[in-house]
């Protein structure tokens, strides 16, 4: 069988030519539209199952240099803590507060029941650990970057079937947020207690309604250069924390990414809560867009799906139990803590999308529960900020814990 080695740059370049394949792809069939499938995700994982057949077939292996997957990575989560903003959260009122809470706890029942029922089908607690919040909640971004330190841990299959739970959970969660919703409106008669047609009385008026509004794109280039000057001062400056973090405390396993996170989180903070420099947060946010899209087009292209094989059924039996989880903590939880009235149903239908897959699903979701009842104000400020902002950061924590006492 012929081995084709790819280097450093011959890898990021093919990534790149998947990523505009995905995204054409994307744009023609509906299906990957409707259940907001990212495109890296579309064009890689095509690419893997090309892979395989030609492996399963004795006619070629491919081997890539992940170097720069590794880069893009720590980039990227070094972006995510720039999102951190305690400034922001504190604008958020209680009801954003409350979700927050609200999708941590999600995170660590999905961890508990992943771990749990490891056992009962026979595989490593941490093998199990990829069927839950790092796919669930943290979706194909936070597979592809967790599922690679528990590889090296020696845990074959990791990575394919962190992927391969993330996909799942896009497609149920966009699939079961609107039918969740629906019920609880039907089921409790919410449309009948509302007093107007057109809005929520349930609305904060702690709310800070200008945290989600954003100007218009304008490209500047000194702008651009000093977002990526301060992710690269937060990597460095964070590499180093992770050091020490290791040195201190070298029972835990913390991922690589784990330090300039802490680190670009505390910058957001000192930017703004002083006058010392000021963040280009907007800027920022397109560099952990660019990032996520080549880490995980390399990742999904990457993809040793022949490691499913023996794990099918086992990854099934924990993927329906996260369905079953957050069936009942949407509807016990969730629904009751924010507040038991429409507003609460819409958030259900939100934190589904999320909760399974990712904040565009549970945007999605919410989107088509309103167009058939009506608009929730409080709905779509309090999902996308919670979703877009800071559930990341709070689960990749919470993973690395994990990681760490199973290990």
């Amino acid at each position: 069988m012929f081995e084709l080695k790819m280097d450093m740059i011959q890898t990021i370049g093919l990534s790149v030519i998947l990523l505009i394949i995905g995204m054409k792809l994307r744009s023609k069939i509906k299906f990957f539209e409707k259940y907001c499938i990212p495109s890296p995700v579309i064009g890689g994982f095509l690419f893997s199952i090309i892979a395989f057949i030609l492996r399963q077939s004795n006619i070629i292996t491919i081997k890539f240099d992940t170097t720069l997957q590794t880069f893009f990575m720590v980039i990227f989560f070094t972006s995510v803590g720039f999102n951190a903003s305690l400034k922001v959260l504190k604008k958020g009122g209680k009801k954003v507060f409350i979700f927050l809470l609200l999708a941590i706890g999600l995170c660590f029942a999905q961890n508990l029941v992943a771990i749990f029922l490891s056992g009962f089908v026979g595989i490593n607690p941490l093998l199990g650990l990829m069927t839950g919040s790092t796919p669930m909640t943290g979706g194909h971004g936070t597979s592809a970057a967790i599922a690679p330190s528990i590889e090296a841990l020696g845990i074959k299959g990791a990575e394919a079937v962190a992927i391969a739970s993330a996909t799942f959970g896009l497609i149920a969660g966009s699939m079961l947020g609107g039918p969740i919703a629906n019920n609880l409106i039907i089921k409790h008669k919410l449309m009948e207690k509302q007093t107007s047609k057109h809005e929520s009385n349930n609305y904060d008026d702690d709310i800070d309604e200008n945290v989600l509004n954003k100007p218009e794109p304008v490209l500047d280039a000194e702008k651009f250069s000093m977002a990526f000057f301060f992710i690269l001062i937060a990597m460095g400056i964070g590499s180093y924390l992770s050091i020490i973090i290791t040195k201190l405390l070298p029972a835990m396993n913390f991922p690589i990414y784990i330090g300039p996170m802490i680190i670009a989180a505390i910058m957001r903070n000192i930017s703004d809560n002083s006058k010392l420099f000021t963040a280009p947060i907007r800027e920022i946010s397109v560099m952990e867009e660019v990032s996520l899209n080549l880490f995980l087009a390399m990742a999904l292209m990457s993809l040793k799906l022949w490691e499913l094989i023996n794990l099918a059924v086992p990854m099934l039996i924990l993927l329906i139990a996260q369905i079953i989880l957050i069936y009942l903590y949407l509807n016990f939880v969730t629904f009751r803590a924010m507040g038991s009235d429409y507003d609460a149903a819409v958030i259900v239908s939100g934190h589904c999308g999320f909760g399974l897959g990712a904040t565009p699903n549970g945007i999605s979701n919410m989107k088509s529960v309103c167009e058939k009842y009506k608009y929730s104000r409080l709905a779509f400020f309090v999902v996308p900020v919670v979703g877009a902002l800071f559930i990341d950061f709070a689960n990749v924590s919470l993973i690395t814990l994990f990681i760490s006492f199973f290990k």
